[in-house]
């Protein structure tokens, strides 16, 4: 009916930094959105949080990026770096286990910075609304610096 009546839901930081847009990402594939909308964050931190509550639905072995089904049915992606997967789980450690249930600001991956950068791979951390089918409107936090688990990167309504 009408889209001020929706509810809007919260994605939050899921690492301290600086928010950036998609486009402005260093990889085609981020940039042009497919694999989803959302935004980068220019990460200064170790620890990768959930970025909002639900149910961690994949966690991908190299260990540089999971996925999350929210409540709602909203599907996250988040991918810590670019290019990382090359790493092959050097650098990354998996502090839960692929299905469990998890809250908002709740640690999900440790990561070694000093590692990571020194073999020359950047630390953009995505975080995309996968299912973007049920998604009606995205609103973005960009250029704004935020805390992991703390403030908001994008909110969202559902069709």
């Amino acid at each position: 009916m009408f889209g001020f009546f929706k509810k809007k839901f919260n994605i939050v930081a899921p690492v301290d930094g600086k928010v950036i847009e998609l486009s402005k990402v260093p990889d085609e594939v981020f940039a042009q959105k497919l694999a989803g909308d959302g935004v980068g964050i220019d990460s200064i931190s170790d620890i990768i949080t959930a970025p909002a509550d639900g149910k961690l639905t994949l966690i991908f072995n190299t260990n540089h990026a999971f996925a999350m089904t929210l409540d709602n049915g909203v599907e996250i992606l988040v991918h810590i770096g670019i290019d990382t997967v090359e790493l092959k789980g050097e650098g990354f450690e998996r502090l839960v286990e692929t299905g469990s249930r998890v809250n908002s600001g709740e640690p999900i991956i440790k990561i070694n910075r000093q590692l990571i950068k020194k073999r020359g791979y950047s630390l953009v951390t995505l975080v995309l609304i996968a299912n973007m089918d049920v998604i009606d409107k995205i609103d973005y936090n960009l250029d704004t610096q935020v805390k992991s688990g703390k403030n908001i990167v994008f909110n969202y309504k559902i069709k």
